[in-house]
């Protein structure tokens, strides 16, 4: 089957959710990772300038605390982002207690500042959008203040500067947000499309398997039962005029109603082998035609090699299927089976002197026949083969059926008479 690529256009929506966790990628993870080494880092460092620089003033321990309070609150924000919910009541709560004692940190000791730059990230754990708009321009405005503190109030740019970065962090998380949700999605709609591919190959495949079990089923037992039916009819045609005919009539029928049985538990047991040996695969062919034409007989030509199974099983029951027809509708004194192997591929010719008929006036399928030649030609096209028919009324019949094969099988040079009855 041939498989062709959709190629996916268009816009992404902006309401789609954020990817889950477990969905990102580990460059992903690698940047959370920094970010959060970032944060913990610039905590660890304002707080230990502060007490550096300040000494034991009245408001290093107030620093402190607020310090290790910030510390925990992002620590509870990462395990409720991660363990609850997206945007989970714990997450949000945890958010607005990170912001507030950072906020109050940042104003009392401006070097946390610095901090804004995860913040701006990690806003958006507990809120979505316009919310985490709103606590990221928060955090932009904390910043200029402390920024502005910082410089004594000279430094006018740093109420410009940590706003302009808050939008632009912003715009550029946003698009990222949209595109890994899209990517997201995505991936979903790839993997239902695969499971309806997949769940449509299996109803082809058990569609294709009810029609090569009727075509088994009408190649075998089917023909074996008719052909039982035919003999037992005309033995209590003649079960009083001639008792003999009558009986060898029966026993005919008893050997026809066997070979289907047989047939019907390779059927069920699928018994067949890798591959399939010339000796083995002429004796069927010539059985199957024997046991509708007991006259029947098979002629090989070319040098004779192992064919696939499925080969094999595609001319015997062509042979089968044609010599059921001939012994039901064409009252023949002969029936010729010739078997070619030509290079690449392998031939069937089944030939009868019967009263022939004419193959484009073929009756429809229905309950009493008309599946054989539909059933034949399916088979072989298949695998790659043909089947013909040349028939006119009175004038025989010849089914042609070529079928490719391997070539991967050595060849076995055979004669013209390979089993009793052959030729």
């Amino acid at each position: 089957m041939r498989r062709t690529r959709d190629a996916y256009r268009g816009s992404v929506p902006t309401d789609l959710p954020a990817p889950p966790a477990e969905a990102r990628p580990a460059a992903g993870r690698a940047l959370d990772v920094g970010v959060h080494a970032t944060f913990l880092a610039l905590v660890a460092t304002s707080t230990t300038r502060y007490v550096v620089r300040h000494g034991a003033d009245d408001r290093w321990q107030l620093v402190v605390v607020l310090a290790a309070v910030t510390v925990v609150a992002y620590g509870a924000l990462l395990v409720a982002s991660r363990h609850a919910s997206s945007r989970s009541v714990p997450a949000r709560a945890a958010t607005l207690v990170l912001l507030a004692t950072w906020s109050v940190l940042a104003l009392l000791a401006p070097s946390f500042a610095w901090c804004a730059l995860p913040l701006f990230f990690v806003c958006r754990l507990g809120f979505r959008p316009p919310w985490s708009h709103v606590l990221v321009g928060e955090v932009a405005v904390v910043t200029s203040v402390a920024l502005l503190r910082l410089s004594d109030g000279t430094d006018w740019a740093a109420l410009v500067g940590p706003p302009c970065v808050a939008v632009l962090l912003t715009l550029v998380t946003d698009r990222v947000e949209r595109d890994a949700a899209a990517r997201v999605q995505l991936q979903e709609q790839i993997a239902q499309a695969q499971a309806r591919l997949a769940r449509s190959e299996r109803e082809a495949g058990i569609v294709a398997e009810r029609e090569r079990l009727a075509r088994e089923i009408h190649d075998t037992v089917t023909q074996g039962l008719a052909s039982g039916v035919l003999l037992l009819e005309a033995a209590d045609q003649t079960w009083d005029a001639a008792p003999d005919d009558a009986r060898s009539a029966v026993r005919r029928a008893a050997v026809a109603v066997r070979a289907s049985l047989a047939d019907t538990r390779n059927l069920v047991h699928d018994l067949a082998s890798a591959r399939v040996d010339p000796d083995g695969f002429h004796a069927s062919l010539l059985a199957a035609a024997q046991g509708q034409v007991p006259s029947a007989c098979l002629t090989t030509w070319g040098d004779a090699r192992a064919v696939a199974p499925e080969v094999a099983h595609a001319l015997l029951r062509v042979t089968q299927s044609a010599a059921a027809n001939v012994a039901q509708h064409a009252a023949a004194d002969r029936l010729d089976v010739t078997l070619t192997y030509l290079p690449g591929a392998v031939a069937l010719d089944v030939y009868d002197d019967g009263s022939g008929f004419d193959p484009e006036a073929v009756a429809a399928p229905s309950s009493t026949g008309g599946y054989g030649l539909r059933a034949m030609r399916r088979r072989v096209t298949q695998l790659g083969g043909t089947v013909t028919v040349e028939s006119a009324p009175g004038e025989g019949t010849v089914v042609a059926a070529q079928v490719p094969t391997d070539d991967d099988a050595p060849a076995v040079p055979v004669g013209d008479d390979l089993e009793e009855g052959s030729r």
